[in-house]
C-alpha cells in the first residue's frame, strides 16, 4: 500500500485513573513518529468514594491537566485530537460534571470508554509496538481497573477488565499507607476473587506471550532490573522477592528499594498484590513489559494502513523512505547476506535462526540511513540513529544489536564495545556482524561490479573461508583490494579471512 507524503499531526490522550497522559505523533510514509509525551500523575481514583461521586479535588487536579494539555495543543484541529477517558470517569456517577467543566478549558471531545473496550485498545497499542507474533494474553493495571486481553496478532478474541487497580486497592487496604502482611493478604485474596471466573476460558484459549503494560508492571521490571534481574522479565519467583522485601516496612511511604521511585512508592505494593493475582490464575510462567498501550492503541487504531502483520518490516520501510535509501542497493546487500547466512553450519537448528534471518534483512535496508548525515563514517551516523530512533516492533534488544552490527559493518571492530545479551550469545554477534561485512563487501562499487553467482563460506573456528567461481576475482581486482583490507582488519582483533 503506498503511504502519503503529506504528515499528519495528531494527539492520543488516555485520562487515566492514575494519571493523565498525551502523546503527541505523526504520520510519516507509513509510520507513526512520536513527538513530545506529556504525563501528569492526577490521582483522580484517589477522590472516587464508595458512592461513586468524584471528589471536587480530584477533579480540580484533572480540569488543570487538561488546561495545560489544551496550551500544548493549540492549532489542533478537533479531528486530529483523541481523547478517552477510563476507569474513574466511567465509574463516578458525576462524570457529567466533570466533562461540563472540562469544556470550559479543553475543546475537545472526551470520550468515555467501556472496559472492553479500554482493554482492546490496549491490546492494539501492544500489539503495534513489540515484536512478538501470534497469540498474546497482554494485561494492564492502572490505578482503578485491570484490563485483560487475548488475541491473535492484531485481532483481540476475548477482553475483560476488572474493577481493581493499584490506586483504588492503596486506598482500601492499605488506608494511610499502612503496610502489614494481613493487609497484603487481603488485597491479593479479593483480586483472586474477582478473576477466577476468567481462568477456565482464558487458560483454554492459551497464549504464547504474555505482556504488561501500565505503569504498575513498569515499575516491577525497573525494580527488578536495579536489583539484579538484568533482562527485566517477571517470574511468580521474582514477584514473591520484590513482596518479601517490601513487607519488611511497616508504611507504604518508607519502602526503600533500588529503582523505586518516590511517587510510586504509595502504590506499588498494591500493585504486586493484584501481579501476584494475576500469575496465579493464569499460571503465568513469564510477563515481558511492553511501553505500548491504551494511547498507542488510540493512535494505531486511526489509519486502516496500520493492520500489517509485519511491524518490523513497516518500521523498516517507513524509514527507508525517509532517509531516502538505495533500495536496489539494499536489495543487493540483502540477497548477499541471505546466500551467506544459509552456510552458517551452527545455525541450522538454532531457535533464532529465524530472528537472525531477519536482523540481516533489516540491517541491510537500513545500513546506510547515516548517508543522509554524513558519507564519511556513515557508520556511524548510522548505528547512533538506529540506537536512539523510535523503532517499533523491535525490543531493546534487538535494536541493540541492529545497530552494533551497522555501525561496525565498515573499518575498525571494538570487541570491548560489543557485548552479549541475555539473547544473544556473543558468538552469535560476532558471527552476524563479520556476515554482514562481507556481505556490504561484496557490494561496495554497488551495481558497477558484477556480483558472485556463487560465493562458498566455509568456517574452522575463528578462520572463516570464501571461495568464488573460477577467474571471479581475477576480473575484479578492487574487490581482491577490498578483501585483504578485511582480512587485516579481522586479525587486528583474532579472526581470520581467507579466499580464493
Amino acid at each position: 500500500m503506498p503511504f502519503s507524503s503529506a504528515p499528519r499531526e495528531f494527539a492520543a490522550i488516555d485520562l487515566g485513573s492514575n494519571s493523565f497522559h498525551l502523546i503527541i505523533a505523526r504520520v510519516v510514509n507509513g509510520s507513526i513518529q512520536i513527538l513530545s509525551r506529556i504525563k501528569q500523575q492526577v490521582r483522580l481514583a484517589e477522590g472516587l468514594g464508595e458512592d461513586r461521586i468524584l471528589s471536587d479535588e480530584a477533579m480540580k487536579r484533572g480540569i488543570d491537566c487538561l488546561a495545560l494539555f489544551a496550551s500544548r495543543l493549540q492549532g489542533f484541529e478537533v479531528e486530529n485530537v483523541k481523547v478517552i477517558g477510563t476507569y474513574t470517569l466511567r465509574r463516578a456517577l458525576n462524570n457529567d460534571e466533570f466533562l461540563h467543566q472540562a469544556k470550559a478549558v479543553f475543546p475537545y471531545p472526551i470520550n468515555i470508554i467501556s472496559g472492553r473496550e479500554e482493554a482492546t485498545l490496549i491490546y492494539s497499542g501492544a500489539s503495534h509496538t513489540q515484536p512478538e507474533k501470534g497469540r498474546k494474553f497482554i494485561i494492564d493495571i492502572g490505578g482503578g481497573s485491570t484490563e485483560m486481553c487475548i488475541g491473535d496478532d492484531f485481532s483481540p478474541i476475548r477482553a475483560e477488565s476488572r474493577h481493581m487497580g493499584c490506586v483504588s486497592f492503596a486506598k482500601r487496604f492499605f488506608s494511610q499507607g499502612h503496610l502489614s502482611e494481613h493487609a497484603f493478604e487481603s488485597a491479593y485474596k479479593v483480586a483472586m476473587e474477582k478473576i477466577e471466573d476468567l481462568e477456565g476460558d482464558y487458560c483454554e484459549l492459551g497464549w504464547q506471550h504474555v505482556l504488561g503494560s501500565s505503569g504498575t508492571i513498569k515499575t516491577v521490571v525497573s525494580v527488578l532490573r536495579a536489583n539484579g534481574y538484568k533482562d527485566g522479565i517477571i517470574t511468580l519467583e521474582r514477584l514473591n522477592y520484590l513482596i518479601e522485601n517490601c513487607l519488611k516496612f511497616n508504611s507504604l511511604y518508607q519502602i526503600q528499594l533500588k529503582g523505586l521511585l518516590k511517587e510510586r512508592a504509595d502504590v506499588f505494593v498494591p500493585g504486586l498484590a493484584i501481579l501476584k493475582a494475576l500469575f496465579h490464575t493464569f499460571q503465568i510462567d513469564t510477563m515481558r513489559y511492553s511501553d505500548g498501550a491504551v494511547r498507542e492503541g488510540v493512535m494505531y487504531s486511526l489509519d486502516a494502513q496500520f493492520q500489517q502483520q509485519d511491524i518490523r518490516q513497516r518500521t523498516a520501510t517507513s524509514l527507508a523512505q525517509q532517509f531516502n535509501i538505495d533500495v536496489e542497493q539494499a536489495t543487493r546487500v540483502e540477497r548477499t547476506a541471505y546466500q551467506l547466512v544459509k552456510q552458517i553450519p551452527f545455525w541450522h537448528t538454532h531457535s533464532l535462526k529465524q530472528e537472525f534471518y531477519d536482523i540481516l534483512k533489516w540491517a541491510s535496508q537500513l545500513h546506510e540511513v547515516g548517508i543522509t548525515i554524513n558519507h564519511n563514517r556513515y557508520n556511524y551516523h548510522s548505528g547512533y540513529i538506529l540506537n536512539n530512533i523510535n523503532l517499533p516492533g523491535f525490543d531493546n534488544e534487538q535494536q541493540l544489536l541492529l545497530a552494533t552490527i551497522v555501525r561496525y559493518h565498515l573499518q575498525d571492530i571494538k570487541l570491548n564495545y560489543i557485548h552479549r545479551t541475555y539473547r544473544y550469545s556473543k558468538r552469535n554477534i560476532i558471527t552476524l556482524l563479520r556476515l554482514f561485512r562481507l556481505a556490504t563487501l561484496l557490494n561496495r562499487s554497488r551495481q558497477a561490479t558484477i556480483r558472485p553467482q556463487q560465493v562458498k563460506l566455509r568456517i574452522d573456528g575463528n578462520t572463516w573461508f570464501l571461495s568464488f567461481e573460477d577467474d571471479y576475482l581475477t576480473n575484479n581486482p578492487l574487490l581482491v583490494n577490498d578483501l585483504n583490507l578485511e582480512v587485516r582488519e579481522l586479525q587486528a582483533v583474532g579472526f581470520d579471512l581467507k579466499f580464493a
